[in-house]
């Protein structure tokens, strides 16, 4: 039997600290990501980067003269299915991957009430990926989202997934409100997509340990992860 995750589902507001905790998976010995997280080798689908693959593309045609397909000129999404074709985008890239059953794969996004939420994200995964999945949520508030998201900001690299960020206005308009908290309710350790129940645990995070990292979040992070990791080997296996 298999001692690390299938899939493991990780969101949060923008900037809580996703990247940041996938940076430090990464950094941490393999043997040890095992033993404390199990999660062994993974990879990671992150929608961020078809995102901006919109974006720029709608930038080329605008300047070829020709009508965008996306984004409005503003850069907001012209269609909200759009956010679901994100979430079915990676279900995608999963399927395309999945060969080696060996590794851990992590789905990363983030979602506002005003496109769809939370629930609606999850309705656009696939039942194969809701089988395998366990979800961790990391939870920060509005204003500290809002917070890190100004910090991490570098003009050079706005396309950089550890470095990217949204200008306040549409932090406002698509992040402020988030159903998590309704979507979560029902339970404490499962969510209902469905007729699926898929395990979740949440880590606090107000108090940034995600950007320091090393020991405070890895110790952080091992109580979350082996509480998740009794409930999907139960559940899942």
């Amino acid at each position: 039997m298999r001692d690390t995750f299938d899939v493991l589902i990780l969101i949060a507001r923008p900037a809580a600290g996703k990247s940041e905790l996938v940076r430090y998976l990464w950094e941490t010995d393999r043997d040890e990501r095992i033993r404390r997280f199990h999660i062994g080798d993974f990879d990671e689908i992150d929608d961020f980067p078809m995102l901006w693959v919109w974006f720029e593309e709608d930038r080329i045609l605008e300047d070829m003269g020709k009508p965008r397909i996306h984004t409005t000129p503003e850069e907001y999404f012209k269609f909200s299915y759009l956010w679901d074709l994100l979430i079915r985008r990676m279900d995608l890239e999963y399927a395309k991957k999945k060969g080696d059953e060996r590794i851990t794969t992590i789905l990363e996004f983030s979602r506002g009430s005003q496109h769809g939420g939370y629930r609606r994200a999850f309705q656009n995964l696939s039942d194969e990926i809701l089988a395998r999945a366990a979800v961790l949520y990391i939870n920060v508030s509005y204003e500290e989202s809002v917070r890190k998201n100004r910090l991490r900001y570098n003009p050079l690299k706005p396309y950089s997934i550890l470095e990217h960020a949204l200008p306040d206005d549409k932090m406002e308009t698509l992040y402020r409100e988030s159903d998590w908290e309704a979507f979560s309710a029902p339970d404490d350790s499962f969510l209902y997509v469905g007729y699926r129940q898929v395990p979740y645990g949440v880590l606090e995070n107000e108090d940034d340990v995600t950007t320091t990292g090393g020991e405070p979040l890895g110790s952080r992070l091992e109580e979350i992860m082996h509480g998740l990791w009794e409930r999907y080997r139960k559940h899942v296996r």
